[in-house]
């Protein structure tokens, strides 16, 4: 037994890592083809969107820590959404190097139109689930969520 070397195997389809994933991007890539079609909006410009429209005068950065975005994504969501004149951005009152972003009157028209259907197809997608069984993924997907610390500290 010594010399043996188990090997494991590594099966994707019941993966977890994986299959959150590929859950997630094809959760993203349904509903962004209802408002890229009709706002011209990428999955990363509107996820911009969408955390400004909760909180006005954010920092990219903090932007970043909220979708879970990497800057380089967050940075050319918002110069497409400034160019477009959907976010607008004003210097920080008290330290020059952060620019508050916050969502213009169109961004925020556009923002008010994509809501209802963005939580319309949630209905549609949660309607697969009995209310006991969203409410017990909304508690697992919590659950998992505060785990994730423990992954990045056993890294180090």
């Amino acid at each position: 037994m010594p010399n043996e070397v188990l090997e494991q195997q590594l099966d994707l389809d019941r993966f977890l890592p994986y299959r959150l994933s590929v859950l997630s991007n094809r959760v993203s890539d349904a509903i962004a083809a209802h408002y890229s079609e009709r706002f011209g909006l990428t999955i990363a410009e509107w996820r911009v969107m969408a955390v400004l429209g909760g909180s006005s005068g954010l920092s990219a950065r903090e932007v970043a820590e909220r979708t879970a975005m990497d800057k380089v994504q967050v940075s050319r969501a918002v110069a497409s959404l400034v160019d477009v004149r959907r976010v607008t951005k004003q210097d920080d009152a008290n330290d020059g190097r952060i620019t508050r972003l916050s969502l213009s009157a169109k961004g925020k028209a556009i923002y008010d139109e994509i809501v209802p259907l963005a939580l319309h197809l949630e209905a549609v997608l949660l309607a697969a689930l009995t209310k006991d069984e969203r409410k017990t993924l909304s508690e697992l997907m919590d659950k998992l969520a505060g785990r994730i610390g423990s992954l990045s500290a056993s890294a180090t």
